[in-house]
């Protein structure tokens, strides 16, 4: 079963360590899908011309992602600056607002199309900003959404209508509301809909059937990257299988994993920053 990762990237830069990894929600889950499912993942995506991109770029052909529809653009790379609190949960203290992508919109063509048909679903975000695509997308792949923590009505009309999975960051929702959330995302057309929800673990709906998985307890060096690794350890497992507890734990497994480490996936390159031009 094959996914594209279809939108952000950034490059996270740990001012502590003086380094870059790559990252960036839909560019994650398709990597990490593509190291649990033996290579069957690509990533489409707006990149520029500078250090940082030139990081995410060698970086994928390392992971031997198919990024063949990768864009590249004259302009810095999206960058993030990340600190890490005591525990190790990563917290995000400034950007530039995505770089050169956020800038550009990824201009989907009929080869594009045609490319992404080849694919059994493809993985976005809300940081991509493929809203207006994806009347158009869900005609050709089944879609996976990551919404973050925005939950507002006006959104999620704009969204859900059209996408099969999706997955929300819900650690500040108490119980109750991360319910009313799935039932509002369930009414508006979406079948599977998952909140991750921190320490207490994830709620997972599919049509109405609710699961409930616990985190894997785990040494945490740096959290960054654990919702996004979740996501392609369920997927990786549930596409081909539909087997609900199992995709969870391996959801769950994978997560753990990656907080055993620095960045999303790993690759920390050293990187001489001015980090006011990343703080505006």
């Amino acid at each position: 079963m094959k996914l594209i990762g279809v939108g952000d990237n950034v490059v996270d830069y740990y001012k502590d360590q003086g380094k870059i990894y790559p990252g960036g929600n839909a560019l994650n889950v398709a990597v990490f899908y593509n190291r649990l499912s033996n290579h069957q993942s690509s990533y489409m995506g707006i990149v520029g011309n500078d250090e940082s991109a030139e990081h995410v770029v060698n970086t994928l052909q390392q992971e031997k992602m198919d990024i063949s529809r990768v864009r590249r653009a004259v302009g810095e790379n999206g960058m993030a600056v990340v600190t890490l609190d005591e525990q190790g949960d990563r917290i995000f203290v400034g950007s530039n607002k995505g770089g050169v992508q956020s800038r550009l919109k990824l201009m989907l063509n009929e080869s594009d199309l045609t490319y992404i048909r080849q694919h059994d679903l493809l993985h976005t975000s809300i940081f991509s900003h493929l809203e207006s695509d994806l009347p158009l997308l869900h005609k050709v792949v089944n879609i996976s959404f990551d919404f973050s923590t925005r939950y507002d009505e006006e959104y999620l009309q704009q969204v859900c209508p059209y996408i099969s999975y999706a997955f929300f960051s819900g650690s500040s929702l108490p119980e109750e509301e991360c319910m009313n959330l799935i039932k509002r995302v369930h009414l508006l057309g979406t079948s599977v809909v998952c909140v991750t929800r921190g320490e207490e673990g994830a709620l997972l709906s599919v049509e109405n059937q609710l699961f409930k998985q616990p985190i894997i307890p785990t040494n945490v060096v740096d959290t960054l990257g654990a919702g996004d690794s979740f996501i392609a350890g369920f997927l990786s497992s549930y596409l081909p299988e539909k087997n609900i507890a199992k995709a969870l734990h391996n959801g769950s497994l994978v997560a753990s994993q990656t907080c055993q480490n620095y960045g999303a996936f790993g690759y920390g390159k050293e990187y001489n920053a001015d980090c006011a031009m990343v703080l505006k």
